[in-house]
């Protein structure tokens, strides 16, 4: 006879108890093989004998960017510098948490009608609609007449890659061309998505600038349709940004050889200190009624780093085409990460719909810009007057500027 559950009252049997009950009689009666005899083995992967099924896995080499922060947390030094991961540091080398971001997050804590239930598949709607209303513009056509779809990813290296999936499956084009150099996430990101990735020349190390001509000549050359890469603002790493004149020549250009611009915006408002400015490169494209794709992260402007907040947003020609580019990135998605988190958009959310936050928010914001302009002045001077190259203080303040580093290089200085 199978076992029985029983409650340790004298009372009778709860219905979940006989439930129980049932449940193991009928397992014990139904299958013999779970009788007392039954034999158990193990498989070669259960690790009771001889050498692990993964012996020939070889150890990785750390992540240049990340890297270095775990080089720089296994560091006892009592005064060193992590200028591996862009991120905002106060004074004390501390990360920054936004005022207006702590005042949304004790909102969203104090509503006691909020649940965590799982997030429709292309994330939450006040979030998708504002974050295209930031990049984009509040009173942006494309908008206007529903040709934006926007799906919340986990932040912007979620964005590209989700974007980069949706091009590989459905474009006719599979490759991209991105800026030499660019963030070296890039190339894996795309490569591991099915995109096949070529470079364009961009920065000019002999004046220390923007390479347009090559730029121009590598993009004019590339084959009709492909898809292009570009830094909204902040080019990471240089820091070297093409001058509005400069945006409209490439606008130009590619518009003519039907070339897809894919823009990562990852420092909006955080370059200059003005949203809108900082927005112009990704506006100029949308307002000529062409199509692109537009990466946002909220990890820089807002300090929401390991939130992992992000948008992809899809211009499309006509809303028909945008409504069902949406249901094809949900296939993408769905399998990817299911649905993305609710805590981090539903800060933002909170701050964007809010006027007085938002605000709020770009003051802060533009304290943040301002403070890393005059940090990468004081750097230079100091670095001149104690009479090192015009180089070794060009080479500094672009690091400061973009936020980053060159990946693979630590710079120590003592002034």
């Amino acid at each position: 006879m199978g076992p029985e559950f029983t409650s340790s009252s004298s009372s009778s049997s709860s219905a979940t108890d006989r439930r129980l009950s049932a449940l193991v009689r009928h397992l014990t009666t139904t299958s013999p093989s779970m009788g007392s005899q039954t034999t158990v083995t193990f498989s070669p992967t259960s690790g009771f004998h001889g050498d692990s099924v993964f012996n020939h896995v070889v150890r990785a080499p750390e992540d240049p960017i990340l890297g270095v922060t775990v080089a720089y947390n296994k560091d006892p030094s009592p005064v060193k510098l992590n200028l591996g991961v862009g991120a905002y540091r106060t004074e004390e080398g501390k990360p920054l948490v936004l005022n207006v971001v702590r005042k949304a997050e004790q909102m969203l804590v104090n509503d006691r009608t909020r649940v965590k239930e799982y997030l429709p598949i292309v994330g939450l709607a006040d979030f998708n609609k504002l974050s295209a209303k930031l990049i984009f513009g509040a009173d942006s056509p494309a908008i206007r007449e529903n040709r934006v779809t926007t799906v919340q990813c986990l932040s912007g290296t979620g964005s590209l890659r989700v974007g980069a999936e949706f091009l590989a499956r459905h474009y006719h084009q599979r490759t991209i061309y991105i800026p030499q150099p660019t963030w070296g996430n890039h190339p894996k990101i795309f490569t591991l998505s099915g995109l096949s990735v070529k470079t364009y020349r961009y920065y000019d190390p002999a004046t220390r600038g923007l390479n347009f001509q090559g730029l121009l000549e590598d993009l004019g050359s590339a084959p009709s349709g492909s898809i292009v890469l570009l830094h909204a603002c902040a080019h990471n790493p240089t820091g070297v940004d093409p001058t509005l004149q400069q945006w409209e020549q490439i606008r130009q250009l590619m518009r003519s050889k039907a070339l897809l611009p894919f823009f990562d915006s990852a420092y909006q408002g955080f370059a200059s200190g003005s949203l809108d400015a900082d927005a112009q490169s990704v506006r100029m494209f949308v307002a000529d009624g062409g199509e692109c794709f537009v990466a946002q992260s909220y990890a820089k402007n807002m300090g929401l780093y390991g939130e992992r907040v992000g948008a992809l947003s899809v211009v499309c020609k006509t809303a028909d085409v945008a409504s069902r580019v949406e249901s094809q990135l949900k296939l993408v998605v769905r399998p990817m990460f299911s649905n993305p988190p609710i805590h981090g958009a539903s800060i933002v959310a909170t701050i964007l719909k809010d006027r007085n936050m938002h605000n709020e928010w770009t003051i802060e914001l533009k304290a943040m810009a301002d403070r890393i302009i005059s940090m990468r002045q004081k750097l230079f001077d100091a670095l001149r007057s104690r009479g090192h190259s015009t180089y070794c203080c060009f080479f500094c303040v672009f690091i400061c500027y973009a936020d980053a580093i060159f990946e693979t290089n630590v710079l120590v200085i003592q002034l």
